[in-house]
């Protein structure tokens, strides 16, 4: 999505058609429409990137943070990863690029933030038809996606919970007391911000759904700014990058925080939720 929407931008402030930077790259037509049409993206290779972008003339800084990108992708520990399914693929590398993370979730605790024994419960209830063995690679590679708030520098994570998460019972009493004393003691991190929707806020501004924000802004280099919205669904993931699409999320995700317990009074709630569970 950022090498397709940054090659178009770098095609079109030139004034060049696709077969005039296909004749300066030395690529096919076909070749210049597939990367900046976002397909076969296993196929996309940095050496094509990088000519593309120096056919279009564009700056080193910009050809470089292309380049980095279509890189990045290459290397990624979850590429050909059969623990991610393809449709988390683009997620997982949108959090390797993203500055910062803001989630709502009304369901579970999102992933970054989970146990791994909570993290196995829910493989184990929703991946029915998988084997024992397939759910634990599916499990380690989620914990592997956490790395990325320990990184330097780490990922900014704000997270809205529904107060419903807190008392959704995953697994049993015990592992969902650990899971709350893991989620009480991530939101005290200083890259990690953690609201509680309260039942008492009626209702609220995302209607229902799960959804992530990933961005990263950059006013020296435009094309290595990042904004696009992931919303889960079973089985799919779609990903939104149209900038009324985006601003529209993030506007709907500023009401949740409004709504929202403030996060001293979040802690509380959370603390409170471990307390029932464990008398």
């Amino acid at each position: 999505m950022q090498i397709a929407r940054g090659l178009v931008a770098l095609r079109e402030r030139r004034g060049l058609t696709q077969t005039q930077v296909a004749e300066r790259a030395g690529v096919s037509t076909t070749t210049v429409s597939r990367y900046e049409a976002w397909q076969d993206r296993a196929r996309i290779r940095w050496a094509t990137v990088k000519a593309l972008a120096d056919a279009c003339e564009a700056t080193p800084q910009e050809r470089d943070a292309l380049v980095a990108i279509a890189k990045s992708q290459a290397d990624g520990w979850w590429v050909g990863n059969s623990a991610v399914p393809g449709w988390m693929d683009p997620l997982v590398s949108f959090e390797h690029q993203a500055a910062y993370e803001h989630v709502f979730a009304n369901t579970v605790v999102p992933g970054l933030l989970q146990t791994r024994e909570y993290a196995l419960a829910i493989h184990e209830a929703r991946e029915v038809r998988s084997s024992n063995d397939d759910i634990e690679r599916m499990v380690e590679a989620r914990m592997k996606r956490q790395d990325i708030l320990q990184r330097d520098p780490a990922l900014y994570l704000w997270v809205v919970l529904d107060e419903a998460v807190l008392h959704r019972t995953v697994g049993d009493n015990d592992i969902m007391v650990r899971q709350l004393e893991h989620l009480h003691k991530a939101a005290l991190s200083p890259n990690i911000d953690v609201q509680v929707l309260p039942f008492s806020a009626g209702a609220h501004a995302a209607g229902s759904g799960h959804f992530v924000i990933l961005g990263r802004d950059d006013e020296r280099e435009p094309l290595n700014s990042m904004a696009v919205v992931y919303i889960e669904m079973r089985r799919r993931g779609l990903y939104l990058d149209d900038a009324e699409d985006v601003a529209a999320y993030k506007l709907t995700f500023d009401y949740l925080r409004s709504q929202a317990a403030d996060t001293t009074s979040s802690l509380r709630l959370i603390a409170g939720a471990r307390q029932e569970l464990s008398s």
